[in-house]
């Protein structure tokens, strides 16, 4: 019997934030690390063990293939194998396990090479030889053919790194000594240089691995107590760095809630967690970083401030920015690049929460883009989606898509897909993922489908609203229903309850609707006397359109206001009214600039045109219906300074994507107004200055939406401006999604009706060739998912094509041209879903014969 979502959500409590909850039991088991200590002989029978649960631990996880460690193959594997086999070697066991994995060795090191970005990691090329040749000591021949070009490199990286650390006495990398195991003895140096580097704790540098060699070398005390005290607590193999910070640990299951989209469940354990990190973060003092410990720490850093801004605290980010205020730390990140990934990607998530006046927040985007571009494989045309690991994938997406364009459920639904664990960046080599429970899965995929049937049933309730009312029939413009819905639904982490989802669709539509009247349908007469009825709010004497359009208004205006009444008690039915009136006054005014072809000033316009875009009118009343509170008006505005600054951002964001339409239809727009009071400019000039206009914006909003001690509007206010503001960034990111019959219908399909299929479920197919039934409908250049039936949608997402390995692209030489422009009249039914490794994509395969090749 399947559990509920309330079982599952007591659960992960339990597992998680209960007193009892053992942070280490998310901590991975490195098999490198657990190969090494497993090496260790028993000081007092040295044939044996000293660590026998350690050894065993080799035996039993190898995998499926032959290598250790992570299932995905990367050159960890390599590193992870070799350890294990020579453990194995060490104390004569496990033949069978040392035939698979050499034979894991000889296929796979030549194809995991040459397949790393960014050249070999320094810590690859300095373990990798020293385990083949401890290997060949213990009397193994891993290649007994010899080494190929592939491996020599890696051995010349390793002298050359050798050398320059002669030369520069180790100052700008990662000390020898964290190496100890796989160093030449003539590097290892005496006992007393390596005990130097030990810890208070008796480790050399929390590495289980170092510590093993340093303890077998010197016999040390506090190292043998260090490794027997870390084989106590970590049953469950030698996690890849020892102690963990614990409140780190739970910071990063609150991050991988919070994107999973089951942070709702936990908001009083999360708010918790948030006020013990803000306490933390203010009272305790900063210590000096080491350079080994640098990544780390900046990781933690980069994250506590993350989470503590998402959660409304008002903190500086000077104490996580400190790295940018040293030119020496810096170049030793660029020199370590290959070390600092998880801390870069963990700074770079940071700056996407910056306000006004935080040059250093600015300074750590660009220096942390910097390092991560680093990591990712050239834009070429062999490179494929397959060769990305885990964590290049989610840097990809990170760099690619900027953050408030991207809509919060589908985050979850990739982030629920790709999920194998957290991504930790600890240990020296490179990342491992927290283990987390199953539970965790279970009730991300269940919390997703639901809010899937919930926004099905209200998108169709959505679609019968704009059936009765006309708005749907009109004849003209844009039917925008499943876009209006898409874009109040799926924005932001916490949904909006379903009475607010609704209602900001039905102003959405409504405003569509109203806004093609005046700019295409509807003759000066007819929008003058429509006008005059709003602002009379009586709709005698109207007709036609006219008359469908204020109808469906005055609906809608007394709905939204009883429903303010009967839920906070009070009327708030003239300032509604008000909103409205001051939408269709200026939509009026714009159509008469329009018609007479008169330019006016850029202030002028704007004072209109930040109206005409009527953000407020989809927004404002549910804002009044999640909180009664009006909040305090800006001087000589109806609106909160918040209100304000997105409507500005929301005009400035469509007149950039829309410019060249409009100029073309005789309509206003900044970019041409821009071009016209400063004649020495550009196209390209008046983009940037809007940019600018735009992140300053952008930058005041995001302060006043995540400072709790900023009151000018409430909480759910907040989360409202919020919601609309990713809409209309998502909208008009890199072109006019909105205006486009096709641009969201792949990102509507996977936010309703697609089930979630997991990354781990997928296979590879061959390449197809596809065939089409005839389509049966000329294009209307409407959002064609509002003509499919709900059941025909979800039977068509259900028969989808799964694990398709490379993106689809036409060969245009061999498509007739006919065949072609096709593709752009076809409908839904028509349309194939095909799933690939880091993305989904439409094919709209044409009713045209002969089939086009689509090759994947």
């Amino acid at each position: 019997m399947e559990e509920s979502l309330e079982c599952l959500v007591e659960r992960v409590k339990e597992e998680v934030f209960s007193p009892s909850a053992d942070m280490y039991s998310f901590l991975p088991p490195s098999a490198y690390e657990t190969a090494w200590v497993a090496m260790i002989p028993n000081p007092e029978l040295r044939r044996r063990p000293m660590f026998p649960n350690c050894l065993d631990w080799v035996l039993r996880n190898q995998n499926h293939g032959g290598s250790w460690g992570d299932l995905d193959l990367t050159i960890d594997s390599l590193t992870a194998t070799l350890a294990c086999i020579v453990a194995l070697k060490t104390w004569n066991v496990g033949s069978i396990n040392i035939e698979e994995g050499l034979k894991f060795l000889h296929a796979n090191t030549e194809k995991l090479l040459p397949k790393h970005q960014g050249g070999i990691p320094r810590w690859f090329a300095i373990l990798f030889p020293g385990m083949l040749e401890l290997a060949k000591d213990k009397g193994l021949k891993v290649f007994p053919q010899g080494y190929t070009r592939a491996l020599e490199d890696v051995f010349n990286e390793r002298e050359k790194i050798f050398k320059m650390e002669e030369i520069s006495c180790g100052g700008h990398h990662l000390p020898f000594p964290l190496y100890l195991e796989v160093l030449p003895s003539i590097y290892q140096g005496k006992h007393e240089d390596i005990l130097k580097h030990k810890r208070e704790d008796g480790s050399l540098f929390h590495s289980p691995s170092a510590t093993a060699c340093a303890f077998i070398i010197t016999g040390d005390r506090d190292c043998k107590q260090y490794l027997e005290a870390m084989v106590q607590r970590c049953r469950r193999g030698v996690p890849p760095t020892y102690p963990v910070d614990q409140e780190l640990i739970k910071l990063c299951l609150v991050d991988h809630l919070m994107r999973l989209g089951c942070g709702e469940h936990f908001t009083n354990e999360i708010g918790d967690v948030m006020d013990r990190l803000y306490w933390n973060w203010e009272m305790k003092e900063l210590e000096p970083a080491k350079m080994h410990d640098l990544s780390f720490q900046i990781f933690g850093d980069s994250l506590a401030f993350q989470l503590l801004r998402r959660h409304g605290y008002r903190i500086s980010p000077e104490r996580f920015c400190r790295f940018m205020r040293e030119p020496q730390m810096l170049l030793y990140m660029e020199e370590n690049y290959q070390d600092f990934f998880g801390a870069m990607y963990a700074v770079y998530r940071a700056t996407h929460l910056m306000f006004l006046k935080e040059p250093e927040l600015e300074n750590a985007k660009t220096f942390s883009k910097k390092i991560l571009q680093k990591g990712l494989p050239s834009e070429d045309l062999n490179d494929s989606p397959l060769v990305l690991s885990d964590h290049q994938k989610e840097i990809e997406h990170e760099l690619k898509h900027l953050w408030l364009a991207r809509m919060d459920h589908l985050e979850h639904r990739m982030y629920i897909e790709r999920s194998k664990g957290y991504n930790l960046w600890i240990g020296k080599s490179s990342s491992y993922r927290l283990t987390c429970p199953d539970d965790i899965i279970q009730l991300a995929t269940k919390n997703f489908t639901t809010r899937q049937s919930v926004y099905r049933t209200e998108l169709k309730e959505l679609k019968r609203w704009s059936k009765d009312t006309g708005l749907a029939n009109m004849g003209f413009g844009r039917e925008k229903t499943t876009y209006c819905y898409f874009i109040a639904a799926t924005p932001i982490s916490h949904p909006l309850d379903s009475e607010a989802r609704k209602i900001v669709a039905k102003c959405a539509v409504l405003v569509t609707v109203a806004d093609d009247f005046f700019d295409e349908h509807g003759s000066l007469d007819e929008l003058q006397r429509l006008n005059e009825a709003v602002r009379r709010w009586e709709g005698e004497g109207l007709s036609g359109h006219s008359r469908v359009i204020f109808d469906a208004l005055d609906d809608l205006v007394c709905d939204v206001a009883l429903k303010i009444f009967n839920q906070q008690g009070y009327d708030r039915k003239t300032l509604l009214q008000d909103i409205w009136r001051d939408v269709f006054d200026v939509w009026l005014k714009e159509s008469e600039w329009s018609r007479s072809r008169q330019a006016p000033s850029i202030d002028e316009y704007l004072r209109v045109a930040t109206i005409s875009v009527a953000a407020q009118a989809m927004f404002l009343p549910a804002c009044y219906l999640a909180s009664p509170k009006h909040p305090q008006n800006s001087p000589g505005t109806r609106h909160s300074k918040i209100t304000n600054l997105l409507m500005l951002s929301a005009r400035l964001l469509n007149d950039m994507q829309s410019y060249e339409r409009e100029m073309k239809d005789g309509k206003l727009n900044m970019v041409p107004l821009y071009l016209k009071e400063n004649p020495r400019a550009n196209i390209e000039d008046s983009i940037a200055y809007i940019k600018n206009i735009l992140e300053r914006l952008k930058k005041q909003m995001l302060e006043i939406m995540m400072t709790d001690d900023n009151t000018e509007v409430p909480k759910e206010w907040k989360q409202l401006h919020l919601c609309i503001l990713k809409a209309f960034q998502m909208l008009y990111d890199t072109q006019n999604a909105f205006d486009s019959p096709t641009a969201l219908l792949q990102d509507i399909s996977m936010a309703i009706y697609e089930p979630l299929v997991m990354d781990s479920q997928r296979t590879l197919l061959a390449p197809l060739v596809l065939n089409a039934r005839e389509s049966n409908k000329e294009n209307t250049g409407r959002s064609t998912l509002d003509d499919i039936p709900e059941k025909e949608l979800s039977m068509k997402a259900e028969a989808r094509l799964q694990g398709v390995n490379r993106k689809i692209v036409y060969k245009s030489k061999a498509m007739p041209s006919k065949i072609q422009q096709s593709l752009c009249n076809v409908r839904p039914q028509n349309l194939l879903r095909v799933r690939c490794p880091s993305s989904y994509m439409l094919l709209a395969v044409p009713p045209v014969s002969p089939s086009p090749l689509l090759r994947m």
